[in-house]
């Protein structure tokens, strides 16, 4: 509860804070750091969607045995939920909705799996800390050696596990991984601007991971799932 309270004032102060130091380095860096910026985006979207179709998409379908298209459509509610709200605490309900009338797990294991999933799976979280480091170390021109980039891996996964499951705490996590590789956390101003629809998106990439291996984790339990497609369609 701390935790959210003290990251409620930092969104509401952060628009100030960004405007002075996005202008800060637009004027250092130039005006085309801005076109960086979209490739920057575009580059964490196609990691996302490849994250959830290939890694996730291979459990369900390879170990869950169920159709990607119709786990998806069964996953809708909450990934829709987590899109609007960038929340996967907010969603919790919703997952467990979906995966108990939707997809057919047991509450036991919903109830077990679900609520750790959402605050320990955060892969869209670690994979967008990791792209924005990265990026941030190319805008100031700071050389990152092989070593450098598997601690900021590390320090990224680290980081998204102990994360809280509201918008914005990416951010405060993503400052510790710059810190840790010596990268500037000015730079943190760069990204501020596209970072609500990019955190609407890997939130949704989250909860999707946390169904993912709910029903990887009922399937291993002996489970017979059963996707309900009325349920998951209203």
């Amino acid at each position: 509860n701390a935790m959210i309270v003290i990251i409620q004032w930092v969104m509401e102060l952060a628009p100030y804070g960004v405007a002075a130091l996005v202008a800060e380095v637009i004027g250092t860096s130039g005006v085309s750091v801005l076109t960086a910026l979209l490739a920057y985006a575009g580059t964490v979207l196609l990691g996302l969607a490849i994250h959830a179709g290939i890694v996730y998409g291979g459990m369900v379908r390879f170990i869950g045995r169920i159709p990607w298209g119709s786990f998806m459509r069964a996953a809708r509610p909450a990934q829709l939920i987590a899109f609007s709200t960038s929340s996967s605490s907010a969603t919790l309900p919703v997952s467990m909705e979906c995966a108990e009338k939707n997809i057919g797990v047991s509450k036991p294991v919903a109830s077990f799996v679900l609520p750790l999933g959402s605050t320990v799976n955060m892969d869209g979280t670690a994979l967008y800390q990791g792209v924005a480091a990265i990026f941030i170390a190319q805008v100031f021109q700071t050389d990152l050696s092989l070593g450098s980039q598997l601690s900021i891996v590390l320090a990224a996964t680290m980081a998204s596990i102990g994360a809280a499951g509201v918008p914005g705490a990416g951010m405060i996590t993503l400052a510790l991984v710059l810190t840790s590789t010596g990268i500037p956390t000015v730079g943190l101003a760069l990204i501020l601007g596209v970072d609500r629809i990019l955190d609407m998106f890997r939130t949704a990439v989250n909860v999707t991971g946390d169904l993912a291996v709910t029903t990887v984790i009922a399937t291993s339990e002996g489970e017979e799932l059963q996707l309900n497609s009325s349920s998951s369609d209203s």
